[in-house]
Order: C-alpha cells, then structure tokens, then sequence
C-alpha cells in the first residue's frame, strides 16, 4: 500500500508539470472488465532513455484532461493514445506533450492510459469505454482519436471495430456510439499483420469508417502500416490524407531535431481544422 501511495504522489506531481492537466477520469468505475489485477497507479519503468518517460502495469484505465483555455476553445476533442508496443505507453514523448500541442489549437485533449502490458484485447476495451464517457459528457463537439506507433494501431482498431460489443455494458454511458469522428494515426505500427504485409484481418474498413489522416516516413520498419491503411480507406472511398516522408524513423513524437517531428503538426493541424469545422 506505501508503495502505491508514493507512486501516485509521483505521478501527481509529474502531471502538475503540465500546467494544462485538469483532471483524471477513470474509464470503469467497478470491476474492470478482462483485468485480473487489482486496481492501482501506473508503475514509471527506470527506463528513461531518450528522455522519455514510460508508464506500465495499467490496471486501472483512465483518461487525463487537458482543457484548452476558454478563449481558444472550439468545443471538440481528441483522445491521444501513446505508443509502446502495448507494453508501455511513452506517456510524455507521445501523450502529454501532444496533449498540449492540441490545447493551443483549442481541442481539449484526452490522454488514454489504456491497459499494458500485453493486453491488446483489453486496450480495446479502454478505448471504446473512453469514447463513450467522453460523449457523455455536456457540450461535446467532434471527437477524434489520435495514437502513434501502437498508439495508431489502438486508434485503427477503434476505427474500424466501433459495431463489435467487445465488453458487457455496465450503465447507460455504454449505450453511446464509439464511432470516432476522425482518426489521425502518426507512424501507426501493426497494421499490415495479414497475408503479404496485407491490411490486418481485425481492421475491417467500410464507408462507415471514419475520415483519416495518416503521417509516416518510408525509413520506419513500420512505414508499410502507413501505406495498406491508405488505400483500404482509398479503395471504400472513406477519405483519407496520406502524408510519407523519406526520412525520420519512428518514435519521434513532435520534439524539434527531426524533420518528420516538425512536419507532421503543421500538416494536421490544417487537415483538423478541416474535419472539425461546423459544416
């Protein structure tokens, strides 16, 4: 029990520094379904190379709202769902960070801490229950998802799995569409897990799939998610923005330094003021 305390006054502290985080909603008020550990903090890993701070052991889902200040706001969100290869979540490099970045353009941002490690199945769970929570909430405009590297194959699968019942509804929030508005997917990872290097099984695109922009570079060993992704949205003629680099690798994140990093904000932030204007 000391132990859990002094990781969350850690935590706490951590997510003080960025000044915007109002406040923390935890996805299941209950049991949470699929879990078999009790409900705790997130556990910090030592690894922190790349001066990246890396969240694991999540057995209690939960979204951190960061709020925009009100002379900006446009009334929409995104939920922002980190990368780790479903084992950790770069929880700054990849969540708060973006977070932020997306309160100066006036969303109020969502970060997921969905259920690692290993725990794919249950992940999708967490997204979906977030999705719903948000829409419950008063005043909600356009609600987007946003996930890089895993982060992008949790926000792919939520995109494409939003009629599949994949947990036992709890309460009324669960009767609400998980049906994203818009996806941004940034050098999303494990997408093309079928035949070949084919679009993955699980990822059924139809033209009810919601409009996409995709960021990635041609040296990731993940780029060709990128590429299978586009043209199934291209071929069900969902509309999709596809945006490839030569260069830039993977895990970057917006921090300056790499030319990807400081290429994909630019060209989203123009494709997101495109798809969340009142039409």
């Amino acid at each position: 029990m000391r132990k859990h305390f002094l990781l969350l006054i850690v935590f706490l502290l951590h997510i003080e520094n960025y000044t915007q985080a109002q406040h923390i909603i935890y996805l299941w008020p209950n049991k949470v379904p699929g879990e078999t550990e009790p409900k705790h903090d997130p556990v910090q890993t030592p690894d922190t190379s790349r001066n990246v701070i890396r969240l694991t052991d999540v057995t209690n889902p939960a979204l951190i709202v960061f709020e925009p200040e009100e002379s900006v706001d446009n009334g929409n969100g995104v939920i922002v769902c980190p990368g780790g290869g479903y084992n950790i979540l770069a929880i700054d490099l990849e969540g708060y960070e973006v977070a932020q970045w997306l309160n100066i353009l006036g969303y109020t941002a969502y970060v997921l801490h969905y259920r690692v490690p290993d725990k794919q199945k249950e992940a999708l769970y967490d997204i979906q229950r977030a999705i719903r929570l948000v829409r419950s909430r008063a005043g909600t405009g356009k609600l987007g998802v946003m996930g890089f590297s895993a982060g992008g194959s949790l926000s792919a699968r939520a995109s494409t799995g939003f009629t599949r019942e994949t947990y036992t509804k709890i309460d009324a929030v669960d009767s609400l569409s998980c049906r994203p508005d818009f996806a941004l997917l940034i050098y999303p990872a494990y997408l093309d897990l079928g035949d070949n290097r084919s679009l993955t099984p699980e990822l059924q695109v139809d033209k009810n799939t919601p409009p996409m922009f995709i960021f990635g570079t041609a040296d990731d060993k993940y780029g060709n998610s990128t590429l299978v992704m586009a043209i199934a949205l291209r071929d069900m003629s969902v509309p999709v923005e596809l945006h490839l680099l030569p260069f830039g690798g993977h895990g970057y994140g917006l921090r300056s330094g790499n030319k990807a990093a400081e290429t994909w904000p630019k060209l989203a932030e123009v494709w997101l003021k495109e798809i969340t204007k009142v039409d």
